[in-house]
């Protein structure tokens, strides 16, 4: 099972930025897509973006143009860079991984880590 580790969450203005992280760990070797989920208070889980081994990268709409998704395979870690936040981006945030992007899509995970507050005032 692969252990996610996700960091860099915190309280910032509209406007700001912030920069996640989130370093996988354990039975790394089936590692293909890493993606970012947030999770709202009282909405479900939503992925915002993903990335492949190689470099592919997909957005939700909703941040598109704002947060830049991208990794280290030599550390097995991701990040998401994310500018521009808006208030509406106040979540916990979540990585995971797998072999497709639309094993990330379904998200029916047994495992998730704890997450990273990101909370921005308005």
């Amino acid at each position: 099972q692969v252990q996610l580790v996700e960091s860099g969450g915190g309280l910032v203005q509209a406007g700001g930025s912030l920069r996640l992280s989130c370093q996988a760990s354990g039975r790394i070797s089936s590692i293909n897509y890493m993606g970012w989920y947030r999770q709202a208070p009282g909405k479900q889980r939503e992925l915002v973006a993903t990335i492949s081994s190689g470099g592919t990268t997909n957005y939700a709409d909703s941040v598109k143009g704002r947060f830049t998704i991208s990794r280290d395979n030599a550390k097995n870690t991701v990040y998401l860079q994310m500018n521009s936040l808006k208030s509406e981006d106040t979540a916990v945030y979540y990585c995971n991984t797998g072999p497709t992007r639309a094993y990330l899509l379904r998200g029916a995970f047994d495992y998730w880590g704890q997450g990273t507050q990101v909370t921005v005032s308005s």
